[in-house]
């Protein structure tokens, strides 16, 4: 779609009442609200959306793989990182009921990157940078985790798509990442759709990150995994980026008012963990960062 039809189809659909929700409005779960899902996304359409994702994370693990950074599935950090997500998966769908049906993958990819992602569908990467610099617990993990697999549930990456419309210099931009990421041809990557060009290099908002920590937390918490680690993971992240700048940190924006905003809805996380614990938050011993899993 050239940018002149975007802009079109964008005054129609808000002229036919479609256009994007009065920041206002809100949706509750649990007492964490939320903006509905945006109706902007409906501009880039969820088939072509996933298919997207599916070819350039497959792309992306062949290249990897041919240049050994594919990590297997037998080392035991991979088995480590597969048996999070497999507690957080069955927590997902409430945020969207799509995901029931998401092929969800998780791989991990020899980088010295700090970073990880998920993408539309339910395609999850982590870099070992990301855990062995920041000696991430399973709490730890399963924030960062909860919080990509979050921005794919509310569908930012969607809904940014839908506005910016699909372009090949975004693609060049997105194969360009990849390449930088992995020390990848960037012919592969720059040769994928326009749309997969941008899964990868979106920059979401303030308001996108406060709502896919909170919502990542609520999956982590539901799923046994202790919240608190939200707030010890920003600060490593913190302490870390004032020494070496985070290539995470330049699409996720870090700060003392992102700790802030956890520790505002602790009151409302900690009881979805204590559950799972059989006991009641104002029993729950105090937060000890755990030893990473080895």
């Amino acid at each position: 779609m050239t940018a002149w039809r975007h802009g079109v189809v964008v005054l129609a659909l808000a002229g036919a009442g479609l256009g994007p929700v009065h920041a206002g409005a809100q949706q509750v779960q649990d007492g964490i609200a939320v903006t509905p899902l945006s109706r902007w996304r409906y501009l880039a359409p969820e088939e072509q959306v996933n298919a997207a994702a599916a070819q350039q994370y497959a792309s992306l693990l062949a290249q990897a793989q041919q240049k050994g950074a594919l990590v297997p599935a037998t080392d035991s950090q991979v088995r480590r990182l597969r048996a999070i997500a497999q507690k957080l998966i069955p927590q997902t769908a409430r945020w969207n009921p799509a995901a029931k049906s998401w092929k969800w993958e998780v791989n991990l990819l020899n980088s010295p990157q700090i970073n990880a992602f998920c993408m539309p569908g339910g395609r999850v990467a982590f870099f070992t940078g990301i855990i062995d610099k920041l000696k991430l617990s399973d709490d730890e993990i399963a924030a960062v985790m909860g919080h990509e697999m979050a921005h794919a549930l509310r569908e930012h990456g969607r809904e940014r798509m839908a506005k910016a419309g699909a372009t090949s210099i975004a693609a060049r931009l997105g194969g360009a990442a990849l390449s930088a990421w992995l020390g990848i041809d960037p012919r592969l990557t720059t040769g994928a759709t326009d749309t997969a060009g941008q899964l990868l290099v979106l920059k979401f908002s303030r308001g996108e990150e406060k709502e896919a920590d909170l919502v990542g937390l609520d999956i982590a918490a539901r799923a046994g995994f202790d919240p608190r680690a939200g707030v010890g993971l920003w600060r490593k992240m913190a302490a870390l980026d004032q020494r070496t700048p985070i290539t995470f940190l330049s699409t996720h924006p870090a700060g003392r008012d992102r700790i802030i905003d956890i520790e505002a809805h602790l009151g409302l996380l900690l009881p979805l963990y204590a559950r799972t614990r059989g006991t009641t938050a104002d029993r729950l011993p105090p937060y000890r960062p755990a030893v990473p899993a080895r």
